[in-house]
């Protein structure tokens, strides 16, 4: 199976500008770009045979190094759209490259219990990421099942993409037009999220609905899904439990 390795993104993102980087996954953490944590995960999980990066390269280059090196195509849609042409599995892997806290562990347990779907999509709950990071802030939403945060690693099936691919750009030009996208998301929808009673089913529902295939939500309990690096306050999150596990 193959994996695609987002990390593309801007030299202005607040982040990359305060080390002077040209994105925010080349940000160091304890001496290493970012991005390099997501691709070793990657690296060390044997149902993963090659992997597809889109994004700046350094000038000392990347450990583990990629199989295929894409440039950044300037948005997260074409970059996944640039990066699929080079893929060679039916199913794909795609992370992003802001997260180290991934693990081989978090990416086997993706692959061992997703279902047959065109997409399987992570979703963490809220106790399992504050038992393991009291007082980190995540962003949640609150389902029918309990509180959850979305994970940064799904599957995906490529001919997913392909028919996703117009109402995906349509959402993001409506992104700034809260009620136009509401009414793309669906009024409902949005009622029940608000209310407390939209279910997991109920997102998985109006996903098929909207893309015409079969789509997941996969509960985890590996809580490096759910998180990244958006701060300087997520990498001291991140150097702080490296230094403990190293016992330094």
């Amino acid at each position: 199976m193959d994996a695609i390795v987002l990390a593309g993104g801007s030299a202005d993102d607040s982040l990359a500008a305060r080390y002077g980087v040209a994105s925010k996954t080349l940000v160091p953490v304890r001496g290493r770009p970012m991005v390099e944590y997501t691709l070793e995960a990657l690296r060390a999980t044997s149902q993963i045979n090659r992997i597809i990066y889109v994004g700046p390269i350094p000038l000392r280059g990347l450990e583990p190094a990629p199989d295929v090196a894409i440039p950044d195509q300037g948005s997260m849609l074409g970059n996944l759209e640039s990066a699929l042409t080079e893929t060679r599995s039916r199913r794909v892997v795609v992370a992003s490259g802001d997260n180290p806290f991934i693990t081989p562990a978090a990416v086997r347990d993706l692959l061992e219990r997703a279902p047959e779907v065109a997409l399987v999509y992570p979703v963490i709950p809220r106790e399992v990421v504050e038992e393991r990071w009291p007082g980190m802030r995540r962003t949640y939403a609150r389902l029918r099942e309990g509180v959850f945060t979305g994970g940064n690693l799904i599957l995906l099936d490529k001919s997913l993409f392909e028919r996703a691919l117009p109402l995906a750009r349509r959402i993001v030009a409506l992104r700034k037009k809260p009620l136009a996208l509401a009414r793309t998301v669906g009024w409902g929808i949005l009622l029940k999220l608000l209310l407390g009673r939209l279910s997991i089913q109920d997102v998985e529902r109006r996903a098929e609905q909207l893309l015409g295939v079969p789509m997941r939500a996969l509960v985890t309990r590996y809580a490096e899904v759910g998180v990244d690096a958006d701060s300087e306050e997520d990498i001291r999150w991140f150097e702080g439990e490296a230094k403990r596990a190293n016992g330094s």
